[in-house]
């Protein structure tokens, strides 16, 4: 399968060491479920992928679903309804794949959510999309899910929004988390991309704004931190 890590902007390009590693990256994320279906529900974990924009967290996501589906098993899929880019209630991979999610928004009790998921019928593992959009409350609502209803909850989003800071919701999924994994992508100039700017329709950086601005590539690139600190104009160098 070729995903977002594999793609390389600008004039330089990584070594194919640097590429297999990202590709690898891939490879290991999707094959999580595996593992986590042969385990008692005692042993469910509250999981937290991160990367930058474009890294390709919604491929990663939408490969670990559809291998539980694969094997018999259902899965229950959530996003933010604040990003709706792909349609409302819909999970959508730059590569062409998508899933139907149910949406959640700052007012959801995701505990009541899954419970009422759960009484439904079986799932072996909840996805969440867009988890830099969740509350704190919201982490800790799916703290509870794994630790009383025994169920694994996989978490993807953004780590810091285009100023550095992290997200309400990444910081507190940082701190709760169980497990964590960076899902990669690169800079222009080969390195591990970090960071990430924000640009106005000319192509020019924004220093200021609202942390939540819904957009993609026309709006947002990812960088590594020398590079974003550059762009910033917080280095000399040239």
């Amino acid at each position: 399968m070729t995903g977002r890590v594999s793609h390389v902007k600008g004039p330089h390009c990584a070594s194919n060491t640097t590429l297999q590693i990202f590709r690898n990256d891939l490879i290991c994320a999707t094959l999580i479920p595996a593992p986590i279906a042969a385990y008692h529900a005692a042993m469910a974990k509250l999981y937290f992928n991160y990367s930058t924009m474009n890294a390709g967290k919604s491929t990663v996501l939408l490969q670990a679903s559809h291998n539980y589906r694969e094997r018999g098993m259902q899965t229950y899929l959530l996003t933010a309804q604040l990003d709706c880019r792909a349609g409302e209630g819909r999970i959508a991979s730059r590569i062409g794949i998508f899933d139907k999610a149910d949406t959640f928004d700052t007012t959801t009790d995701l505990f009541d959510t899954i419970q009422s998921r759960l009484n439904a019928g079986p799932v072996a593992c909840i996805f969440i999309d867009e988890a830099q959009f969740l509350g704190e409350p919201q982490v800790w609502q799916l703290a509870r899910a794994v630790d009383d209803l025994k169920v694994p909850v996989m978490c993807y989003g953004l780590r810091v929004d285009f100023q550095g800071k992290l997200f309400p919701g990444s910081a507190a999924l940082l701190a709760l988390a169980d497990e964590m994994r960076e899902v990669r992508t690169i800079c222009h100039c080969g390195k591990k991309a970090t960071m990430v700017v924000r640009q106005d329709e000319h192509g020019n950086v924004l220093h200021d704004g609202a942390q939540v601005q819904i957009g993609g590539n026309e709006s947002y690139v990812s960088l590594c931190r020398r590079h974003w600190r550059k762009a910033m104009g917080d280095s000399a160098e040239g």
